[in-house]
């Protein structure tokens, strides 16, 4: 069966707060089989424009990534990131 990832493109544009929706976001991914694969770190956007940190999160399946990101206590805690950040979400289906 095919993995499923959630992959983000972020700028936080508020640091402080924005820590709040990483240490609140972690446990509930991971509770839904997450694997954090890339979280922020050293990045260079070689074609076109791209938000300066990225996130690759990798889940057992692809049904398993969307539930994961339609959890309600996922959802109560994004509120912060689209409060914090400016952000393009993606759910993907991988080998």
């Amino acid at each position: 069966m095919p993995k499923g990832y959630i992959i983000a493109h972020i700028t936080v544009n508020d640091p402080d707060a924005y820590r709040e929706y990483v240490e609140r976001d972690t446990p509930i991914l991971e509770s839904h089989g997450g694997r954090f694969i890339v979280r922020g770190g050293e990045a260079e956007v070689v074609e076109v424009r791209s938000e300066s940190r990225h996130v690759v999160i990798e889940f057992p399946s692809y049904e398993a990534a969307r539930t994961a990101y339609n959890d309600p206590a996922y959802q109560e805690v994004a509120e912060i990131r689209r409060r914090t950040a400016t952000s393009t979400i993606i759910l993907a289906e991988g080998a």
